[in-house]
């Protein structure tokens, strides 16, 4: 596999994971109390704890994103 593969589908996989961070973003900003709801099924939380958890798994999820597939990215076209 080239470098210039290696790019690509690191490129695609930022642009992916991102629309993940979105749609997830996008799902807990508009559709907060039908997910509340739809957790609070399963889980016993309250809101202030289902918004923290949230929070931190968009938090993690937005570093991960950057320290596996960007950091990498901009690495191997520093170096090509």
């Amino acid at each position: 596999m080239t470098t210039n593969e290696v790019k690509h589908i690191l490129l695609w996989c930022v642009g992916l994971n991102y629309m993940v961070l979105f749609v997830w973003f996008g799902m807990f900003a508009f559709a907060h109390d039908w997910m509340y709801r739809l957790h609070g099924r399963w889980f016993k939380l309250s809101v202030e704890t289902f918004d923290a958890i949230h929070y931190g798994g968009l938090a993690v999820y937005k570093i991960a994103i950057l320290l596996l597939n960007l950091v990498p990215l901009v690495a191997l076209w520093l170096v090509s």
